[in-house]
């Protein structure tokens, strides 16, 4: 079976984390990712993350597998026209500069659409391509806190915290590749291209989607509860002896299972915790309550008892012990890499299971420039005697160079 995307042609000019996490879901399901760099450092990512051999560092080498590295200048002339040779070549293109930037170098959709109409152009910013923000400089962490995100997250008490991973630039990633694939939709139906405009801001109101009707149902600004869940009582992480333990109570089935397996039953008709609603509402006297009953016993005794009465549960691991963890082995959710500078590199691998098409780890990550003379030469048809002159031209950038 071909994989999904075989035959997309992607012309990726985005760096750092949002963009290239879009193209890397395309790549991994068969799109031919062409990553343009600039001359120089290339991919601000590239100086992101540990030191592995060879120079390169974790933060890109497992980012940017299954793609081929092109080094132009976009601010030539000739880089430019490269650029739109390659744009009449590929079905999309990805950004995620400063709104404004590739205009100002007229490298923007409406010229590029004058080249291949069918081109689907996708932006990728921090607030959207309009609006009174549209210009502001927007990294993960700005959007976190603009959007609220930072607001609902961390223990009571504070003014928030950042999540622990980007996710608003994840979050940005991942619509943006729905965006795509809806578009190619399109394409198919009527050979027309569009644009795409993904704005940081809007994913993670899309997240927080629910916090936001629950203000509009009650006016309570939601704030940080920790571990624990507004709407679901309990929906926490609790004490033991040892280790910490999650847990998850959500319904008035499971809530009458869950009170006789930790030895209180008379709580399941206790009048302030029968209902969900109910044990939302007297949240301090209950949560006190299940954790002294969960301090009796160590985590070990605990998950069998509630695994054998199905009471969702969880253990707190950390990312050593994720690595090694049997559900993940088991799935080999982590793959390997071979790079030819670092050697072997272990990633993550997609988390999308197709049973026909499942996604292909074809190559690692490109080092800077590594494969500018193959897709010129296969992608635009030019012959040595014209990259020579472009690579002595300073228009373009390969490996040895």
């Amino acid at each position: 079976m071909q994989s999904p995307l075989q035959g997309v042609k992607v012309l990726d000019l985005t760096h750092a984390l949002a963009g290239p996490f879009c193209s890397t879901m395309l790549a991994d399901f068969g799109a031919d990712v062409i990553k343009l760099e600039p001359p120089g450092a290339g991919d601000i990512a590239r100086g992101w993350g540990a030191v592995l051999p060879g120079g390169e560092t974790s933060y890109f080498a497992t980012l940017h597998r299954n793609k081929r590295g092109i080094v132009v200048d976009l601010k030539h002339p000739k880089g430019k026209e490269l650029f739109f040779r390659l744009v009449e070549r590929c079905d999309v293109v990805l950004e995620n500069y400063r709104v404004g930037a590739l205009k100002r170098l007229g490298l923007d959709y409406e010229t590029a659409r004058k080249r291949n109409p069918g081109i689907i152009y996708c932006s990728i910013s921090g607030f959207g391509q309009d609006g009174p923000y549209r210009d502001r400089a927007a990294l993960d962490l700005i959007l976190q806190a603009e959007s609220g995100m930072i607001s609902v997250t961390g223990e009571p008490g504070t003014t928030g915290t950042r999540a622990g991973v980007s996710i608003a630039d994840l979050t940005a990633g991942m619509y943006c590749a729905f965006g795509v694939l809806l578009a190619l939709r399109v394409k198919e139906r009527t050979g027309e291209g569009q644009y795409v405009d993904i704005s940081m801001l809007e994913g993670q109101l899309a997240l927080l989607g629910t916090s936001i009707a629950n203000y509009f149902a009650n006016g309570e600004i939601p704030k940080p509860m920790g571990t624990a869940y507004p709407v679901v009582v309990p929906y926490q992480t609790f004490h033991t002896k040892t280790r910490d333990l999650a847990l998850a109570i959500a319904g008035e089935k499971l809530w009458r299972k869950f009170c006789p397996t930790i030895g209180r039953p008379e709580l399941a008709d206790d009048p302030r915790y029968r209902t969900t609603t109910d044990r939302m509402k007297n949240r301090d006297t209950l949560i006190p309550t299940l954790q002294q009953v969960f301090l009796t016993r160590t985590y070990e005794e605990w998950e069998p008892l509630l695994l054998e009465n199905d009471i969702p549960v969880g253990a707190i691991n950390n990312l050593a012990q994720v690595i090694e963890h049997p559900q993940v082995k088991a799935r080999h959710s982590l793959i390997e890499l071979e790079h030819p500078r670092v050697g072997k590199v272990r990633a993550v691998g997609s988390p999308v299971r197709l049973s026909r098409t499942p996604a292909q780890v074809r190559s690692p990550a490109p080092v800077h420039g590594q494969h500018t003379h193959e897709v010129l030469r296969d992608v635009l048809g030019l012959t040595a005697e014209e990259i020579a002159a472009l690579d002595t031209a300073g228009v373009i950038g390969t490996v040895s160079s």
